[in-house]
């Protein structure tokens, strides 16, 4: 089966569209926008030059989302041997998780954004497709900006089919020994 190839997005209506069918406020949608464009500004890539924000925002936590929930914002972190790279996704995941925001079942995450200086979208890695899916339901969405704030939403799920996570090992809440 083909995967997917969702045209950009820009119109105001299509925006009010995709936070109905995600269960975002258009201020949420906008917020997280706005702050994975701020993060990627901090991102450390002297290598490749390739910025990446990320903003997550969790459910839980004294926050600004309309929710209540937090912001926690990424960038990428590159190193002279590439493999020790983290990405933006990553960072704002272990980040989370530190500041106590995830909730061990993959319920305490809303949405994530990405936003990069490519023309186009670009979407997460495969690695970081993993990563969100330890911590993140399938049905969650990532938003993903490119340098003109066109973007593409899919959800966890159309971006890591057939996925593997913590449910496939028997575990019901990663959070409890």
């Amino acid at each position: 089966m083909p995967t997917p190839s969702p045209s950009p997005i820009t119109s105001s209506e299509a925006i009010d569209a995709v936070c109905t069918a995600h269960g975002l406020s258009v201020a949420e949608f906008h917020a997280l926008r706005a702050r994975a464009t701020e993060a990627k500004t901090r991102a450390y890539c002297p290598y490749s030059n390739f910025r990446v924000g990320a903003a997550l925002l969790a459910r839980a936590g004294e926050g600004e989302g309309e929710s209540g929930g937090r912001y926690v914002l990424g960038a990428n972190v590159e190193n002279a041997s590439y493999p020790v790279t983290t990405c933006a996704e990553r960072v704002a995941l272990g980040t989370a998780v530190v500041e106590g925001l995830h909730s061990g079942n993959g319920r305490g995450f809303r949405a994530i954004a990405v936003s990069t200086d490519a023309e186009g979208p670009a979407s997460p890695c495969g690695m970081c497709r993993q990563f969100i899916r330890e911590f993140c339901e399938l049905s969650m969405p990532i938003l993903m900006f490119d340098k003109n704030d066109t973007f593409i939403v899919m959800t966890l799920g159309e971006l890591l089919p057939l996925s593997f996570g913590p449910d496939n090992m028997g575990v019901k809440d990663p959070a409890k020994p």
